[in-house]
């Protein structure tokens, strides 16, 4: 069966993630990949601009027993302010939190000052996914903006790929990979 991109994208992370690893999650929404981060990575890093999604992150790391992950209100763009070792994965689910309000979504200029900064951040063999949630007022403007960006990465320095359906309605999610080569 064909995995979907967002079990992809935690397989992809999973490869590189070990108990002395550093991992972000850029947009924590319900937790969902903190939690997943959390159980591999020696610590995690979770922002979000939203404290409904700290309180169900923090819900949900609780009922699991999960102590390793700090949560942090503020954008991702800020990521270089809290995390000073070198990361080994992060992920970005971009869009807006399900089931909260729909006008707050992710934004380009800071998705991609975050995106710069984890890569520049990311240790040697370290990887970056990125969920991309387009379907909403708005995505499109930022999913052409993480495109254009990351086709652009040197590539001597990073290895990008995309996986998306191409045969589905609805703007289906899809996923963009990073690996750091040097």
């Amino acid at each position: 069966m064909i995995k979907r991109p967002i079990h992809l994208s935690h397989e992809f992370l999973e490869e590189v993630l070990d108990g002395n690893s550093i991992a972000v999650d850029a947009t924590m929404g319900k937790g969902n990949d903190t939690a997943f981060l959390a159980g591999l990575a020696k610590k995690v890093y979770a922002f979000d601009v939203q404290q409904e999604a700290l309180d169900k992150t923090q819900e949900r790391l609780d009922q699991l027993g999960i102590s390793n992950a700090q949560l942090i209100l503020d954008g991702h763009q800020n990521v270089d302010k809290y995390v000073e070792d070198p990361i080994r994965a992060a992920i970005f689910n971009l869009g807006y939190l399900p089931t909260a309000d729909k006008s707050i979504i992710t934004q380009p200029d800071t998705t991609l000052v975050a995106i710069e900064k984890i890569l520049e951040g990311l240790e040697i063999g370290g990887r970056l996914a990125i969920m991309i949630y387009y379907g909403h007022a708005g995505g499109d403007k930022e999913k052409d903006a993480v495109l254009d960006y990351m086709s652009h990465l040197d590539q001597k320095l990073f290895t990008v790929m995309t996986y998306q359906p191409i045969n589905q309605i609805n703007t289906p999610p899809f996923l963009v990979m990073a690996e750091k080569l040097s």
